[in-house]
């Protein structure tokens, strides 16, 4: 199984704490060494990275860890590879164009026998059942709407679309558009605010501890979604079984 992570911010903000944590389960920590990615929105830009090596060794991912890009959504991924080679149109997050905007899409969790009709504007690139299911889901987002909707209303649509990806495996996932963060649980997905007061938080997977308080204005606030949680001092809460949740300013939203 693959494991995800993604930022959600009041304000732009940089991923070098969660992100070095992260990177130490691609390949050092723990067994997710077949590739890794992570995406920043700025704006309606998008950065995108992805590579097939593992995280942990990468020199892109070093790179990445001291160059801190700042962004309100943010979305990475570390692969444990089931469906695909290992190879760099296998690395996730994938991104795809609709309504004029960037969707940028990861996910955990193995799909079987999933070989969904698409038409010809949303086709995989790689092998994956991953990205077959983010075609799916741009696709029927498509037929939804004949323009970018709201939140609330992209929510609903979704709430209607994951099952019948998720009758076909367990399908833990992670979509943004720049705007707001979709978060879906099927077996295993964390998440946190951190927000003022802010305090001290120390990571699992490496010898590191960060004081919050000092880096952040009292406006600045940050969900934070992950596959296990990346600290072991914060109050991190499980996502329930089929739950999608959707964070927008650093939020969730009801």
């Amino acid at each position: 199984m693959c494991q995800l992570l993604g930022l959600n911010c009041a304000t732009p903000t940089d991923a070098t704490f969660s992100f070095t944590g992260f990177c130490r389960r691609g390949g050092a920590t723990d067994q997710h060494a077949d590739g890794w990615g992570i995406a920043f929105f700025e704006g309606k830009g998008l950065r995108l990275f992805v590579d097939e090596h593992s995280a942990a060794e990468s020199q892109m991912a070093a790179f990445l860890r001291t160059y801190p890009l700042k962004s309100r959504n943010i979305i990475a991924h570390v692969r444990k590879a089931t469906i695909g080679q290992v190879c760099l149109e296998n690395a996730h997050p994938f991104s795809r164009e609709l309504w004029g905007r960037h969707w940028v899409f990861a996910h955990n969790g193995d799909l079987k026998d999933y070989q969904p009709r698409l038409h010809a504007q949303f086709r995989p690139v790689g092998s994956t059942d991953s990205e077959r299911a983010f075609c799916w889901l741009m696709q029927e987002l498509a037929k939804s709407h004949a323009e970018l909707p709201s939140v609330a209303e992209l929510t609903l649509t979704l709430r209607e679309l994951v099952p019948q990806v998720r009758r076909f495996g367990s399908f833990n996932f992670l979509l943004s558009n720049g705007e707001a963060l979709w978060a879906h649980c099927s077996t295993n997905l964390h998440w946190l605010v951190r927000q003022h007061p802010f305090q001290a938080a120390t990571l699992k997977d490496q010898d590191w501890t960060v004081d919050f308080a000092q880096l952040n204005q009292p406006g600045d606030r940050a969900a934070v979604i992950v596959t296990q949680p990346l600290t072991d001092n914060e109050p991190w809460t499980a996502f329930a079984p089929d739950e999608l949740k959707v964070f927008v300013d650093g939020l969730p939203q009801d």
